[in-house]
């Protein structure tokens, strides 16, 4: 059986998974191993007066104790975010110890650690362990860590500022918001939301020789090994990392966190095994969180409706360090599609990243394009309700046309293909737009108020610039295709299969894709970014055809044919002189023979797509119920119509946008880390943060209009982030909509029950 690009195949990954065959880091289990936990604080920010540790060494089971100063040959936590400001000064970043050394710089903070040979023997030595902080004042609060009376965080910084980045011409916006006709601004919370992969963080190490073996979830095995082996002065080969089945990304699975080197440390040190799983609570503490900005957006338009200038400031919450993406990610990431759709002549973006007293801030799905769509989008409908334009005919004469097509961004960066105006026309006739008005009285019937709101999207999508793909033809006709990125949930088994499956005219079945090891995989990107059809995709069928030129050789000889007239379909080399025709697997038996060079048929190919990237796009449109005594909100329909270019696996990309909005409703409805003036997380559990079930989301019509991009092979955009872009923008507008009438135009996220009681209460006293 094949299947090809285009066709809905079930994920071939699944029967192993929901049979209960698959293999997370905490299901692997050495012998002799030793478990690690680690001490945390319970301070916000403090100097650290005493850390006495001689009564943890005594207690049973207790093999080592660790601290700061046993680190001291090892680096910090890394930053690759090297930004410059506006005058090309660079960044401020601090060093981010492993273990805190003389400071504390936010709840949760790791201190010390102890191996003991059970993980109940460890938490009891946790116990014994002597620590005295000197208090100092914390700060929790973004909007005011640049104020004169707010104790810096760090030594050598006057300031708790890392950044001023900037980016469009500053005067020339101030001069179009003073001379348009009107000038429209919107102040908006993003908030803090905490990555809760199924799977809680864990890890096992192995010592070898002069380094260590790792199994750790991940999104790309070899950007773990790049950081520990800059971390550990190792070089690559002595460090191997294998990252098993892993449920969910979402951006903190690209970071190497404190426990991994701790334990690496230990391992190599005690020459046992350690092993490391991490609670669902502490990982509230110790996972880097997500968003967390203030933004002031601010849109000039003419009499029109034309859209003359944009200013778009931000405070930016990176948390008490920088982490892997830290200040990239509100900046360079958000900034490339900053804007979104519209065809604006000025844009200045302004981002201040500061340092709290809080966990660090990294990428989460979407990384900065959520949060850039978002001010837009609230922007557009503010601006529609002050001037009494109509929504959607305000985004369309602002859109930019196909016509406009390659069109550079106020960021530089240039998108060349989308239909954004027949994307909205599709969303809005498959969410019966103009039905409207009867839905609305329906609710109103019931005592219910009822909005609609559209989140029209674009993020940028491909990560790295590179990736490789090896494929390799056995003796029995199967195929092994190893590739750079790792699948944390997405069924890259089911799409790379697909791919490569249409390219040669294979089965499906044959086809093995093999990810996550440092010992086979030798060059890759990993996941994330929306990158891995537009890169993994493509260096897989580049490969694959690549594997065919080179064994027309063989099947030229096999059937004694010139090489230049033989044909390749279906899985069968022909000769176009002849009926002489030999199979793939016929010339992957004959490769092994000496004449042919005494190897299996393989093939590598690192694809190098340049400096560009794809802009999936979309328009998503929400419609809410709230019940205006108890402010009760239902999403009751919700719409989305995605431009990703060619969908490879139409169902799986249908999964990826559950996914995508199932997290923005909850950022948009539930979710919230929240910290006391004190710098204590509140949130800290499941219990106090509001995840979002089943009852929260409603039935979704999902569909695509297929825009295939030009400067890839298969046309792809990428599917993964777009949801997490669009949803937020489309249900606040939506509640908005709905609480109008009362005179409520202004909401921040999460728009919880309590919230929108008190607004609504407010409203109407």
């Amino acid at each position: 059986m094949k299947f090809g690009i285009g066709q809905s195949v079930p994920r071939s990954e699944d029967p192993r998974l929901i049979t209960g065959g698959g293999e997370y880091t905490d299901d692997i289990n050495r012998r002799n191993q030793l478990h690690i936990r680690l001490l945390r604080s319970p301070y916000a920010h403090g100097h650290i007066t005493q850390l006495d540790v001689s009564e943890a060494l005594n207690r049973p089971g207790v093999e080592a104790v660790y601290t700061a100063q046993d680190l001291q040959h090892l680096g910090g936590l890394p930053c690759r975010a090297a930004l410059k400001n506006a005058q090309g000064e660079p960044a401020f970043i601090p060093h981010r110890p492993i273990l805190a050394e003389q400071k504390i710089l936010f709840v949760g903070q790791a201190i010390a650690a102890v191996v003991a040979q059970t993980p109940e023997q460890a938490l009891d030595a946790l116990e014994a362990i002597e620590l005295s902080v000197d208090d100092l004042p914390a700060c929790s609060d973004p909007g005011r860590a640049l104020d004169p009376d707010t104790q810096p965080l760090h030594e050598g910084s006057d300031s708790n500022l890392c950044v001023h980045f900037e980016q469009g011409p500053a005067a020339d916006v101030d001069q179009a918001l003073a001379s348009g006709a009107h000038r429209i601004s919107v102040t908006l919370v993003n908030n803090r939301v905490v990555p809760s992969p199924l799977e809680p963080r864990a890890t096992l190490v192995e010592p070898m020789d002069d380094g260590f073996s790792l199994y750790n979830p991940s999104q790309g095995a070899l950007g773990q090994r790049a950081v520990l082996a800059k971390v550990f002065s190792l070089a690559a080969d002595k460090i191997r990392v294998i990252s098993p089945d892993t449920g969910g990304g979402f951006g903190v699975r690209g970071e190497v966190h404190s426990e991994v080197c701790v334990a690496a440390h230990a391992a190599m040190a005690l020459g046992r095994p350690i092993k490391f799983t991490g609670d669902r609570s502490e990982m509230f503490l110790s996972d880097n969180h997500g968003r967390d900005n203030l933004t002031e957006v601010t849109g000039s338009f003419d009499a029109d409706g034309n859209l003359l200038a944009v200013r778009i400031e931000t405070t930016a919450n990176l948390g008490a360090y920088c982490s892997n993406a830290g200040p990239f990610v509100p900046t360079m990431a958000g900034g490339r599609i900053v804007g979104s759709v519209y065809r604006i002549p000025l844009v200045h973006h302004s981002v201040r990243c500061v340092f709290t007293n809080t966990m660090p801030v990294g990428a989460y799905r979407g990384a900065g394009r959520p949060e850039a769509c978002y001010a837009m989008e609230r922007l557009l409908d503010a601006a529609a309700r002050q001037t009494g334009w109509d929504a959607i005919d305000l985004r369309k004469r602002n859109f930019i046309a196909p016509a406009d097509m390659p069109y550079q961004l106020p960021s530089g960066v240039t998108i060349s293909s989308g239909e954004f105006s027949k994307t909205l026309d599709m969303a809005l006739q498959r969410s019966d737009w103009s039905g409207f008005a009867q839905r609305q009285q329906a609710s109103a019937n019931n005592g219910l108020l009822r909005g609609r709101g559209v989140g029209f999207y674009v993020e940028s999508s491909g990560g790295g610039p590179e990736e490789e793909a090896v494929i390799s033809v056995a003796e029995d006709g199967r195929i092994d295709v190893v590739v750079g990125t790792f699948s944390h949930g997405q069924g890259h088994r089911t799409t790379y299969a697909q791919i490569l499956s249409e390219t040669l005219g294979v089965d499906f079945e044959d086809i093995n894709i093999i990810q996550g090891d440092t010992d086979v995989v030798a060059f890759g990107g990993g996941t994330g970014g929306s990158r891995s059809s537009q890169m993994g995709g493509i260096a897989v069928q580049r490969a694959g055809l690549a594997m065919v030129e080179d064994a027309k050789y063989i099947a030229a000889e096999l059937i004694q044919t010139p090489v230049e007239q033989v044909q390749y379909a279906d899985g069968l080399f022909r000769s176009q002189a002849t009926e002489a025709q030999v199979s793939l697997q016929q010339v992957a038996q004959a490769s092994q023979q000496p004449q042919f060079g005494g190897r299996i048929l393989s093939k590598t190919l690192r694809y190098d797509r340049g400096g560009g990237f794809t802009f999936p796009n979309g328009a998503h449109v929400a419609e809410v119920e709230i019940d205006p005594d108890t402010g009760a909100i239902d999403v009751v329909r919700y719409t989305a119509v995605d431009d990703c270019g060619r969908v490879i696996n139409p169902l799986l990309a249908t999964g990826q946008v559950h996914g995508g909005v199932a997290m923005g409703i909850g950022q948009a409805l539930l979710e919230n880390a929240v910290y006391d003036d004190d710098g204590q997380l509140l949130s800290g559990s499941l219990m106090d943060y509001a995840m979002p079930r089943a009852m929260h989301i409603s039935d979704m019509d999902v569909s695509f209009h297929e825009v295939l991009d030009p400067n890839n092979d298969l046309g792809v955009k990428g599917i993964g982030e777009g949801g997490a872009c669009a949803a937020p923008s489309a249900v606040v507008n939506a509640t908005i909509d709905a609480l109008a009438p009362m005179g409520v135009t202004a909401l921040d996220m999460p728009m919880t029950s309590e919230r929108l009681w008190r607004a609504i209460s407010a409203a109407r006293s």
